[in-house]
């Protein structure tokens, strides 16, 4: 089976080297020769509009599933007029735009921030009349990893916040004083079969994801609401594929912040922490394959490698990651540049003081 993957990036890169071994074959759609996935795979070059390459990709591939949710409409449209797409163009369309995945968890009883639609000034202004400062102004589509989106603390943030990103639709949201960041990913196959993998517990620093764990220290409780939000979400979208739901843990319980129609960056630790890896586990679903276990294989962190690949990160000696006892490391080929993410390490140990201990020498080697 020959599988589709609509972006050229280190995800894709990623679900391609996952399928290899089970004998799928992945074809990227990339925009550049360069791009990670082209180094390991099969790939159509062309743009989002460029209807023949379109042809000729889908005419490769038996199905077609995503590395990004940001894939315009109309080029969906054209290849699942040929090939079955996996997630559906509905459930993209709804993580696609935070107004309209904010309330699909309000449908769903998932708790959220108060947040209110914003296409004008003056519509920011009449929303701030009832959610209040501080809040956070995003635009509804695009913008990841702190990007497209501004912090209103006071009321001078305020003239000028929505001309600041672009007078694109945009969405206000209440500001949540949250404990933590976490993230719950599940996958649903063809045939409804569904599986969760344990709580991720993430660090970020300037709106980019520095730090991952799982399993995250939590109680059943707060687990269990996590995987029903998960488990409700999949149903209710007709879901095939893994997706992730950023979560904010406050007194009480769980806020849903944002969802992800794809493999997530929280999640690459599964790789060598979890008996199936979350790239496995998406393509054993679009191709209507079982899906495998989510246990987790003991404790296991990630961290990001961000702007250019350290020296501490390959080569040999005491000062290199290799040296970390339950390291691995993963590097995308990706060009320096400054807050680019160009790979990331793993660690994995027996018990979760171990996997700390593994984690903060990865880091202080990085100097992450």
């Amino acid at each position: 089976m020959r599988i589709g993957l609509c972006g050229g990036g280190q995800l894709a890169q990623m679900l391609s080297l996952a399928g290899h071994p089970l004998g799928l074959r992945c074809v990227a759609y990339a925009q550049d020769a360069g791009d990670p996935a082209c180094a390991v795979g099969a790939f159509e070059l062309g743009g989002w509009d460029d209807d023949d390459a379109l042809d000729r990709f889908a005419a490769r591939v038996d199905l077609v599933t995503f590395e990004f949710e940001n894939v315009p409409r109309r080029a969906v449209e054209r290849l699942a007029a040929r090939v079955p797409v996996r997630p559906s163009i509905e459930a993209l369309d709804t993580a696609a735009d935070r107004v309209s995945e904010k309330s699909l968890f309000r449908r769903l009883g998932i708790g959220t921030a108060p947040f209110e639609a914003v296409d004008s000034q003056a519509d920011l202004v009449r929303a701030l009349a009832s959610i209040g400062l501080p809040a956070v102004l995003k635009t509804r589509r695009m913008g990841y990893d702190g990007k497209g989106q501004k912090v209103l603390r006071a009321p001078g943030d305020v003239s000028s916040a929505f001309a600041e990103l672009g007078g694109h639709p945009c969405i206000l949201e209440g500001f949540v004083p949250f404990r933590r960041e976490l993230s719950v990913v599940g996958v649903r196959g063809l045939n409804g079969e569904v599986a969760v993998y344990p709580l991720f517990e993430n660090r970020h620093r300037d709106g980019v994801l520095r730090v991952s764990t799982s399993p995250a220290l939590c109680s059943p409780s707060l687990e269990a609401e996590a995987h029903r939000a998960m488990r409700a979400v999949l149903e209710a979208l007709d879901y095939v594929g893994v997706l992730a739901v950023e979560l904010f843990e406050i007194e009480g319980g769980l806020l849903a912040n944002e969802m992800a129609p794809r493999v997530h960056n929280s999640a690459h630790l599964t790789s060598e922490g979890h008996e199936t890896s979350q790239f496995e586990n998406h393509l054993r679903a679009v191709a209507g394959w079982p899906l495998g276990s989510t246990r987790p294989l003991g404790h296991a962190g990630m961290v990001n490698l961000l702007g250019a690949v350290p020296d501490a990160a390959t080569g040999s000696g005491a000062g290199s990651v290799l040296a970390v006892e339950g390291a691995h490391v993963h590097l995308y080929g990706k060009a320096p540049r400054p807050g680019r993410k160009v790979g990331h390490v793993t660690v994995r140990a027996a018990d979760a003081a171990a996997r700390d201990a593994a984690l903060a020498r990865v880091v202080a080697l990085l100097g992450a």
